[in-house]
């Protein structure tokens, strides 16, 4: 027997767990656990190991892994002593901060209601669970109450530390120290992975002595979500969130517009969501999304918005005349997809429009970063228009691709002013897509490095990159090689399969290093964001799209892991399991009995 195993026998025998029980305690339940050689194997349970036997979570927490179950792999040192205490359900404790405004007070409890969820979660059947057990008291403490201690940016501190202990008779206390609020929900993210239910004692258990010091690697760590192409519901956007939330993802990127639909609500311009929404019902109003920003901040996620621009834009800009190419036939002349759509730079109250779109995103999500397109510009939308080229030629330019990336040059200048001035400052940072416009010479042009990152999607070993790099550029890897979730599907344009295919596997998004990506410029990435474009994918399908690949990428983006996918995979079989426990239809990844047989099923197993 092992040492683990050894203890967790001596820790049930304390507790009463007699081999007689199993008759009365067990029904229907026919198979537990044992750790023989690093490995959780299947035992079928009979009077004789009964007493041996444990629940495959509590067995996975201490078999063969030093840091158990947790996803993503903690960075900092972790202990886990393998003995569980019941858990009182009835009895827990969370003591937040002291000396809160009313407002953070809420936000707590919020935070406090939402962990509280995920433990009942855990229990299949409240009926049969067992009474009694240890009172577990969760005391939280943050060293930051200066400055935006509640508001997420690219300098806020998301390290803490947790140590679970149960010196007190009767009682587990957990410590949660943090400088922060966002580091502090972290933690609790941590300790609920140390909580499981027992399905052979049928009780809550939580590891009884524990240590945890953790940080992130990367600083940005995200997923986008495109609402024009189809829409979302508020509900599977709080999903979302509450998918990222669990493997601590940080960025909601809203890609909320495009030509397809323009389904936000902006309060000068009602007429942009009147005109280009899908339906009435299918609009984001000011309610709606204040309710999402504060959902995701309640779960240590910004929620950025995008207004994509100059190109992307067509549907509720009718009868505005501040448009080219709109809806313009055939379509390949002059846009990726359809319908075309770019904003015609040289129409002065386009910019005000503009103002009024970003007044409102600035007031209902109070960005540390805004993110404001530059994808896919068409030089030949552009040149279709007369209007533009007279504009042009009357300033003495000429109709060159150089010309017209003097023209986006100006848009970007004057759309960057009003996003200045809705934000009262001249420091908030600014995302752009790779395009034309980021290689040279135009970039040298046309864009401050101290004041723009840089969006990747190229495919990550693109030389592009290092030339976006050496500049002094920070960026943000989307690689869409590795983080294009929306590739592997049917053509919608053309026969076969869509642009970006094959479709990517778990593996794929987990081996995605940055650090190969930008080599000796890693000091320059921010971090990564997975993307779903949803020309052929709706609410119905997105949560098996996102999960479980998101938390590879998580994973990534939070520990930079040196080893390969293969050393996660049992632990991302469990961790798929968490998050359909959760209510996320997670994508199934193997046969449940993999899940159930540790690696038994992987063929390099088997190579020695």
């Amino acid at each position: 027997m092992t040492g683990a195993a050894f203890i967790i026998v001596l820790f049930l025998l304390a507790f009463g767990f007699a081999p007689e029980s199993v008759a009365a305690g067990t029904d229907e339940l026919v198979y537990g656990y044992e750790c023989q050689s690093g490995k959780c194997r299947k035992v079928e349970l009979t009077e004789t190991n009964f007493v041996k036997a444990i629940s495959l979570p509590v067995c996975r927490l201490f078999c063969g892994s030093s840091i158990g179950t947790l996803w993503p792999k903690p960075t900092g040192a972790v202990q886990l002593e393998p003995l569980m205490r019941q858990v009182d359900m009835s009895n827990i404790e969370v003591q937040i901060p002291s000396g809160l405004s009313r407002k953070e007070k809420k936000l707590w409890k919020a935070t406090e209601q939402r962990w509280m969820d995920l433990l009942e979660a855990k229990i299949p059947n409240r009926k049969i669970l067992k009474e009694g057990g240890y009172q577990l008291t969760v005391s939280i403490k943050t060293t930051d109450n200066g400055g935006a201690p509640y508001r997420l940016t690219l300098d806020t501190d998301e390290s803490y530390a947790l140590s679970v202990g149960s010196e007190v008779a009767g009682e587990i206390l957990a410590n949660i120290t943090a400088g922060n609020f966002f580091g502090a929900r972290h933690a609790l993210e941590t300790l609920n992975q140390l909580i499981v239910y027992d399905d052979i004692r049928r009780e809550v258990q939580v590891t009884a002595n524990a240590s945890v010091s953790d940080a992130p690697v990367y600083k940005w760590r995200g997923l986008l979500l495109d609402t024009s192409r189809n829409y979302y519901s508020v509900k599977s956007i709080k999903r979302t969130l509450d998918g990222m939330a669990m493997v601590k993802l940080n960025t909601f990127h809203w890609h909320i517009t495009d030509s397809h639909s323009f389904p936000l609500e902006v309060s000068k311009r009602p007429e942009l969501s009147k005109l280009g929404a899908y339906t009435p019902s299918k609009v984001y109003t000011h309610a709606d999304v204040e309710d999402i920003v504060e959902y995701g901040r309640e779960r240590g996620i910004r929620v950025m918005p995008e207004f994509d621009s100059p190109a992307h834009v067509g549907e509720g800009w009718q009868h505005k005349n501040m448009t080219a190419c709109f809806n313009a036939q055939p379509w390949m002349q002059y846009c990726v997809e359809p319908p075309c759509g770019q904003l015609d730079p040289t129409v002065d109250d386009m910019y005000n429009v503009l103002e009024d779109i970003f007044s409102d995103m600035f007031k209902l999500h109070n960005p540390d970063v805004f993110h404001m397109g530059g994808d896919e510009v068409s030089v030949s939308c552009w040149n279709s228009s007369e209007t533009i080229r007279n504009w042009m030629l009357k300033r003495g330019w000429g109709l060159t691709e150089a010309d017209f990336m003097r023209l986006w040059g100006h848009y970007q200048e004057e759309a960057l002013k009003r996003v200045d001035r809705v934000a009262n400052t001249t420091n908030t940072p600014v995302i752009m897509w790779t395009s034309k416009l980021t290689n040279a010479p135009y970039i040298d042009d046309y864009l401050d490095p101290s004041r723009y990152i840089i969006q990747i999607w190229t495919e990550g070993h693109d030389k592009v990159i290092q030339e976006i790099l050496k500049r002094g550029y920070r960026i943000i890897v989307s690689n869409y090689d590795a983080l294009y979730f929306d590739c592997g599907g049917a053509g919608w344009v053309t026969g076969g399969n869509n642009w970006c295919s094959p479709y990517i596997g778990w593996q794929k998004v987990y081996q995605n290093s940055l650090t190969k990506i930008a080599g000796d410029y890693e000091h320059h990435v921010l971090g990564a964001e997975a993307a779903i474009w949803s020309e052929q994918i709706d609410e119905y399908t997105l949560d098996n799209r996102f999960w479980p690949r998101a938390s590879a990428l998580a994973e990534r983006l939070w520990s930079n892991p040196t080893e390969g996918w293969r050393q996660a995979e049992s632990r991302m079989l469990l961790h798929r399991e968490r998050l359909v426990e959760n209510g996320i239809g997670a994508e199934a990844l193997q046969p449940e009995w993999c899940l159930q047989n540790e690696n038994e099923c992987p063929v390099d197993a088997y190579a020695h």
